[in-house]
């Protein structure tokens, strides 16, 4: 179904939390795991600046919907941060700008070469690495707001139930955008469908993974996703990818499940 951008550009808006009461999180606390949890997803948010950095240099930028989307979307995501930032607040614990420093300082080399890898990948592959964008991009969407849900459901926590919603709803948004696009692109070319399966093949990996210390991607992997309704949230991704064309039968998400598990 085709994505209605210019719908999307007027319901564009920062998070709403200004009738939350966050000082509730003084009074009834997260667990600890539970805050590990919105820490990862706290950075993970915040550095989505830099993932639209790297896209950007992708042949991508050269198609006004796409970089219109990511304006908007960029803009969203970084609100996302902000809201998570004052639940950890609320704990008295780092949020922001102190954060996000201490992540990209901890990225050091690997940041700063990635956009000249992204540059050359993309030129050597043309117009299709936005196929492989796109289709990475809902993928990243689908596991996120999964992990959201999978994360209220085990905190039971009122306040960052409705907090987590209303993040999941935006992001409901954005897996319409990228999912439309990447069905669009993939069923366009087999020259994208091969070069996006090979891809996630050999490159995909959780959200947060490679800015994340791998220590907190286990983590956040084993406590979001253990058990059978880990194991069923994990497999409906999985449908969601092989109903794309060309992607069918890769079992990204339970492999990922299997191996963080293992390690």
């Amino acid at each position: 179904m085709e994505f209605a951008l210019d719908e999307y550009k007027q319901r564009t808006d920062r998070l709403r939390i200004d009738d939350l009461d966050f000082d509730t999180f003084r009074d009834v606390p997260l667990d600890a795991d539970t805050l590990r949890c919105l820490r990862y997803m706290h950075d993970v948010e915040f550095h989505t600046v830099c993932y639209l950095r790297d896209l950007l240099l992708t042949p991508a930028h050269h198609d006004p919907e796409i970089t219109t989307f990511l304006t908007f979307w960029n803009f969203e995501e970084y609100w996302h941060g902000e809201a998570l930032g004052k639940v950890l607040e609320a704990h008295d614990e780092p949020a922001g700008a102190v954060r996000v420093a201490r992540v990209r300082e901890r990225l050091g080399w690997r940041d700063r070469i990635r956009p000249s890898l992204t540059t050359l990948s993309s030129a050597l592959v043309g117009r299709a690495y936005i196929a492989v964008h796109m289709t990475w991009g809902v993928i990243n969407e689908w596991s996120t707001q999964a992990g959201y849900a999978r994360l209220s459901a085990q905190a039971k926590h009122p306040l960052l139930t409705e907090l987590l919603t209303r993040i999941m709803k935006q992001e409901g948004r954005h897996i319409d955008f990228y999912g439309s696009e990447a069905e669009k692109r993939l069923s366009d070319s087999t020259k994208a469908q091969r070069i996006t399966r090979f891809a996630l093949k050999h490159f995909w990996a959780p959200v947060g993974t490679g800015v994340m210390p791998p220590t907190e991607c286990r983590f956040l992997i084993n406590h979001l996703f253990n058990g059978p309704d880990g194991q069923t949230v994990a497999e409906r991704i999985d449908r969601r990818v092989d109903r794309l064309p060309g992607l069918a039968d890769l079992h990204l998400a339970t492999t990922a499940r299997t191996k963080y598990a293992a390690a």
